[in-house]
């Protein structure tokens, strides 16, 4: 039995190695077996911590791998890493046991070329910026204090939290929240569905419309931002009719639609204070500017009171001002009683005067010189210019009226012969005419027979010849005659012959 305990157990030679052992094992294994190596990619999420290490991403469709560089060696790159540039790195791969990961030292960076999704983000730029989405005079002043704010984002994010944590520090305002996806491919039509659906609200409703829209997400990689630099969501929100600000990432982060929204925010939160004023600075701006206008009323009225009392100390007395114009109507009222008397005295004068001059043969001559003077003026008008006149104007009249019968009559012989142009040109063109030269027309009822079927199907038939018309009854389809080969006879005897 003791025998079985004191066999060795397979594995038990093995080595046994501590969790730092193994981490240093391959930590030298990986810096040993590829050295100093060169890697091409396009940079991805880029760090920059407050010691100065530099911390991002290099990466193609299908791997990532992480570069680190110290601070000591960030003074040295040539080209600092940015997101979306491609580039060509040279370091060491190395690992880190920490956290059971690999990276690579980056000490030189050098660009390889634009980065597939900043290539294609600069094309839609350019397209956008030529149709003038980007013009600054299509850009809408924002609301001074709007009653109801419209959030799109994420309902589970901070960034929701963070929009309304500032907006109840600063002046709370009602906030819709609708809520979209924020990266991923739902993100771009979903984001632009809710900024149309809140342009469709109608204003003062149920679900009344916001004066204001906000487009907020939090800070990360191109990728994951991706959704905000589709074509979709920036032309929404340049044909948003409501005011709307973007604050899409952190503060270096730019996206499509931070160029046709109507403002920028570097950040969310600096979104909800753009997007409000402060309710306590608001309340003692304006308690200021009351005081202000208080104390400038009051100094008005205090630098009027004053000024009132330096141009009364300057005005003469009442009693003074009325001295003179007193004693000049004293003088004026002692002279009015002579004064009334002279006037009638002379006027009295005058009438006298007047009175003499008209006396009754005086009158009588000029009445009769009036009267002569009538007469003269009544011998001139005479009756002879009227009768010439009147005499003028019946020849005129005369000649008027022959030249009147005359056009009538033209007139009249020119319409007679045009009826009788268009009588001859309908007897050449009527079918009259055409049955003179022997045909015949085949009528049943009032339905014109062109050809031999239609007269053997219809009822009775009515023939019509220049000199008259024939009825005849119903045709015998059984006695006419099946069409032979031969030809018909000739007519000899100039008759037009039988119909069937």
């Amino acid at each position: 039995m003791s025998d079985l305990f004191d066999d060795p157990q397979p594995g038990q030679n093995a080595p046994e190695f501590t969790v730092s052992e193994i981490s240093g094992e391959v930590k030298r294994t990986l810096e040993g077996t590829f050295g100093r190596i060169r890697v091409k990619g396009e940079v991805g999420r880029v760090f920059k911590a407050r010691s100065g290490h530099l911390y991002y991403d290099i990466k193609d469709d299908r791997s990532v791998l992480a570069c680190t560089t110290w601070k000591g060696q960030v003074s040295g790159l040539s080209v600092v890493p940015e997101e979306g540039l491609e580039v060509v790195v040279t370091g060491r791969l190395t690992a880190f046991g920490a956290q059971s990961k690999y990276n690579m030292n980056v000490d030189e960076v050098a660009v390889a070329g634009q980065g597939a999704l900043m290539a294609l983000l600069e094309k839609r730029k350019k397209q956008l910026e030529a149709e003038g989405l980007f013009a600054p005079e299509r850009k809408k002043p924002l609301p001074y204090l709007p009653q109801i704010i419209g959030v799109v984002t994420s309902p589970s994010g901070a960034v929701i939290r963070d929009i309304l944590h500032r907006l109840r520090d600063r002046f709370p305002r009602k906030v819709l929240v609708w809520p979209v996806a924020v990266q991923g491919q739902n993100c771009a039509p979903e984001v632009a569905r809710a900024i149309d659906g809140f342009n469709r609200l109608t204003p003062g409703g149920a679900l009344p419309r916001p004066d204001l829209i906000i487009v907020a997400r939090g800070g990360g990689s191109i990728e994951d931002l991706w959704g905000f630099n589709e074509e979709i969501v920036a032309r929404a929100a340049a044909a948003s009719q409501i005011p709307l600000i973007s604050a899409v990432g952190h503060e270096t982060d730019t996206t499509l639609i931070d160029f046709t929204s109507d403002r920028r925010a570097p950040t969310p939160t600096a979104a909800a204070e753009l997007a409000v004023p402060v309710r306590l600075e608001l309340m003692a701006w304006a308690e200021n500017q009351g005081a202000r206008l208080t104390r400038a009323a009051g100094q008005a009225v205090q630098l009027r009171r004053q000024r009132l009392g330096d141009l009364s100390r300057a005005l003469p007395k009442p009693d003074t001002l009325l001295e003179t114009p007193r004693q000049r109507l004293d003088r004026i009222s002692d002279r009015l009683p002579n004064a009334l008397i002279q006037g009638v005295q002379r006027r009295r004068l005058r009438l006298s005067e007047t009175a003499a001059s008209l006396r009754p043969a005086t009158l009588r001559t000029l009445v009769q010189s009036r009267g002569d003077r009538l007469k003269n003026l009544s011998s001139r008008l005479t009756l002879r210019p009227i009768e010439r006149e009147v005499t003028v104007q019946k020849d005129a009249l005369s000649r008027l009226a022959q030249r009147l019968d005359a056009a009538q009559s033209q007139r009249l012989e020119r319409q007679r012969q045009g009826l009788a142009a268009a009588g001859r040109q309908l007897e050449i063109l009527s079918y009259k005419a055409t049955l003179q030269r022997g045909y015949a027309v085949v009528r049943s009822g009032e339905e014109i027979l062109t050809s031999k079927t239609a007269a053997a199907k219809a009822g009775p038939l009515q023939i019509e010849f220049a000199d008259g018309t024939l009825d005849l009854g119903a045709p015998d389809t059984a006695a006419v005659p099946k069409k032979t080969a031969s030809k018909p006879a000739q007519d000899t005897g100039g008759n037009q012959g039988s119909l069937f």
